[in-house]
């Protein structure tokens, strides 16, 4: 499986420069990618203050914008998340569109930055599962998800045999970052892509550091902090086969936690 994510500087409050980016960036992948994979928040970065003021309530020229580009490319598309409006507040959600230009899965991101004051701008999200890409069992995450080993453990015992990270995390903690993205790789036996924002808004530099993982916590490829393309092809099998040789999952004590 073919997977180009693109480390993107984000222009901050610009939603329509950062549309035309990103299918800029999209029309020149190679024909034979069968995923792309944007970051978090990609159309307006972290201006939560302006939201209202940015961004239609469903997000719908993005979206629609990328299911136009999925289905001429045949090309699956993790997009990234956008702001959508949700009652009083905002959603941070996660799209994917198929190679026909189906939105077949959504996320909303669960668990809100309190440090980033996120509970006063955001709602947070009530349910995630996996789904399907190309008949593979798939799992998304968003960023602050990653601090939360329960989340990417249910998903690997759904069996997601990948899982997307898209995030925007700075550049001031990006160690953890790149620690938690191995350990969950290993923990749970899976492919890990990760796409993280470059560049800045306001006082937050992004760390970048974006990274494909394999079931063994090896880095497959990775980033700098700028802008950038990696490009990685994933041997799904892996998975399966790393959870054969070492039974982790299967070796859990249920009955003690």
């Amino acid at each position: 499986m073919k997977t180009a994510v693109y480390q993107m500087t984000v222009i901050p409050g610009q939603p329509r420069e950062n549309l035309k980016k990103v299918a800029d960036w999209l029309n020149r992948l190679p024909e034979d990618t069968d995923v792309a994979v944007l970051p978090e928040m990609w159309n307006t970065s972290y201006m939560l203050q302006q939201l209202a003021d940015l961004i239609d309530d469903e997000g719908s020229l993005e979206i629609s914008a990328l299911q136009n580009i999925a289905r001429l490319r045949r090309l699956n598309i993790v997009a990234g998340s956008i702001a959508v409006k949700h009652g009083d507040k905002f959603r941070n959600r996660a799209v994917v569109i198929d190679r026909h230009g189906h939105i077949i899965y959504h996320y909303d991101k669960v668990h809100l930055v309190p440090m980033l004051n996120e509970p006063e701008f955001l709602e947070a999200g009530d349910e995630f599962s996996t789904f399907k890409l190309d008949d593979q069992k798939m799992g998304l995450i968003i960023c602050y998800d990653l601090r939360f080993p329960e989340i990417t453990r249910k998903l690997a015992l759904d069996g997601a045999e990948v899982i997307y990270v898209v995030a925007e995390w700075p550049l001031e903690r990006i160690t953890h970052f790149t620690a938690l993205l191995k350990a969950r790789a290993i923990e749970n036996q899976c492919y890990i892509v990760a796409c993280n924002a470059s560049g800045e808004c306001e006082d937050t530099v992004f760390g970048g550091q974006s990274m494909v993982v394999s079931p063994s916590g090896a880095v497959i490829v990775a980033a700098d902090i700028d802008e950038a393309t990696i490009t990685a092809d994933i041997d799904i099998e892996q998975s399966e086969a790393i959870r054969q040789a070492i039974p982790i999952l299967k070796s859990r004590r249920t009955d003690l936690y």
